[in-house]
């Protein structure tokens, strides 16, 4: 392969694993600046500005206030609302909790199931971005395509409406800025870089619909000025200046939309690397929260003027650092089973197909010889894994879990058991299995929160007949690739270290329905329409 090749190849890899949930490493420390104010509001709802901190948590967040690291975050509390525990989506993975702030429903509605997951309509793996090992061995402009225009324009369900959507169609205006699910009404062209463009695959534009204010990276920004954050060494764009300055551009400019979501990608990569102690990513995540507040003059006349509102996507739990002990292996789980490729199609003889998201995965039987009930047998004979599941032939979603014997749990939609949420569901079998216990028909999560609504969602997802695995805090699984975070930290599963993560709400009293990712977007419209 000639140099030129490999280099248009790493430069794929880079934009396409950047945009998902990752990295950079530059901001200047920040104070608060007491200038004139350069905005003002002439509308009757104030504007609600979205503040996605990636891998944010409780804990971390709070031991940063203490130390002085992160006083615009402490500021927003003291002036407003705090709430440290938010159930996420399920996978706990950007993609996923992402599409479900936008569109207000589980994965079951956005048919977006994960990082990484298997397609059994067009028979290939769906890669949005896990990992070098994993991409080297996918085709690399289909990697770029699933990431940069697929996941919004054609995976993201039609019939569920994203906020950028339902605004649009009420006549408002909307700001998406770095956010991974974006899409809209208005029609933007992005502008593939020249390395990229070059290759017959990938077109010069790509036309995608997004809100009526849109930058992404590389690929468009907001502020003309904004290019100094789109270099190689700043991660295309993907970082957490880039994002302020574009929402800094549109208080500046007076455009600030009736709804801005923004996407805060730094500490993310820090906990991974570091663990969920890091808190240098919620310091940097935290001066880039100055840049925006400054622009408004002072940081009482930011909440003044705009509804705030700072929140994590998913936690991420401790990764041991013995990689033996840390990593379970799903391919020598089911060793038994002719396992697909990575870098090969999907072949005749093969059974089965692994998409591992870190701390979750989906497991495909491929082969109608393959039956469900015995992968999970299989896959029980290891006591590192928590939750398995899969759907029967009745819809039912039936639970086990790993070194637990015979015992099952299962469950459906409707029925005599109601949750917290005020959903109803049919419970049949061990309910311990998955933390619940019941009182008088009512049913009280525990380790797993709201975990009837999200497995299910997971479980009906896209088409294709699969186990659902995930792992036990402290470990990760492993695919035939995919990334490892030994030391460190990693999410994807149902546990409560990866599924809460806190919100800030300040400049309103109001809070949503209920503390779910889920039920933000339902919030957020009935703030713009006050």
């Amino acid at each position: 392969m000639e140099i030129k090749n490999k280099m248009s190849i790493l430069l794929v890899l880079s934009l396409s694993l950047l945009v998902i949930g990752c990295r950079a490493d530059s901001s200047k420390q920040l104070h608060q600046q007491s200038v004139q104010s350069q905005t003002s509001v002439n509308r009757k709802a104030k504007p609600v500005i979205v503040i996605l901190i990636d891998s944010l948590m409780n804990e971390p967040l709070l031991k940063a206030i203490q130390q002085g690291r992160a006083p615009a975050m402490q500021y927003l509390i003291q002036k407003g609302q705090y709430f440290p525990q938010v159930v996420s989506s399920f996978p706990t993975m950007s993609v996923t909790i992402d599409s479900t702030l936008l569109t207000g429903t589980y994965a079951n509605e956005h048919h977006v199931p994960g990082l990484v997951w298997y397609s059994d309509q067009r028979k290939r793996m769906v890669f949005y971005g896990n990992g070098v090992k994993e991409a080297f061995k996918i085709d690399q402009m289909q990697v770029f395509m699933d990431v940069i225009h697929q996941l919004n324009q054609v995976h993201l369900s039609k019939k569920t409406k994203t906020i950028h959507e339902e605004l649009a169609n009420k006549g408002k205006e909307s700001a998406s800025i770095n956010a991974i699910v974006y899409r809209g009404r208005t029609e933007h062209v992005l502008k593939v870089p020249r390395f990229l463009s070059s290759s017959s695959r990938v077109p010069e534009q790509l036309k995608i619909k997004g809100p009526r204010w849109f930058s992404y990276a590389t690929f468009t920004q907001l502020d003309p000025k904004n290019n100094w954050n789109t270099s190689p060494w700043k991660k295309f764009g993907m970082n957490n200046e880039f994002s302020a300055q574009d929402i800094a551009f549109l208080i500046r400019q007076k455009k600030l939309p009736s709804v801005t979501i923004a996407y805060f990608p730094e500490n993310d990569s820090k906990v991974h690397k570091k663990g969920p102690t890091e808190l240098e990513g919620i310091e940097k995540a935290d001066q880039a929260l100055q840049t925006v507040l400054n622009k408004y003059g002072s940081w009482e006349q930011a909440v003044k003027n705009a509804i705030w509102i700072v929140m994590g996507d998913s936690g991420q739990s401790v990764v041991y650092d013995d990689r033996q002990a840390a990593t379970v292996d799903i391919k020598r789980l089911l060793s038994r089973y002719r396992l697909a490729k990575l870098n090969q199609p999907i072949r005749k003889e093969d059974q089965m197909v692994i998409s591992a998201n870190e701390r979750m995965a989906y497991v495909y039987a491929i082969n109608d010889n393959v039956n469900l009930s015995d992968v999970v047998k299989d896959l029980q004979k290891e006591e590192r894994l928590d939750i398995i599941a899969i759907k029967d032939d009745k819809h039912n979603i039936r639970i086990a879990k790993g070194k637990e014997g015979v015992a099952s749990f299962s469950y459906r939609p409707g029925g005599n058991f109601t949750d917290e949420y005020g959903q109803s569901w049919t419970l049949s079998g061990e309910a311990s299995l998955a933390d619940i216990k019941i009182n008088n028909n009512r049913i009280k999560y525990g380790i797993y929160p709201d975990v009837l609504a999200r497995l299910y969602g997971a479980m009906n997802s896209h088409e294709g007949k699969y186990v659902v695995v995930t792992v036990k805090p402290g470990y990760e699984l492993v695919g035939e690739s995919s990334p490892t975070h030994i030391g460190g930290g990693a999410h994807g599963s149902l546990h409560e270290k990866d599924s809460l993560v806190p919100l800030i709400i300040s400049g309103t009293n109001t809070r949503p329905k209920t503390l779910r990712i889920v039920d933000i977007k339902d919030w957020i419209l009935q703030l713009v329409n006050e």
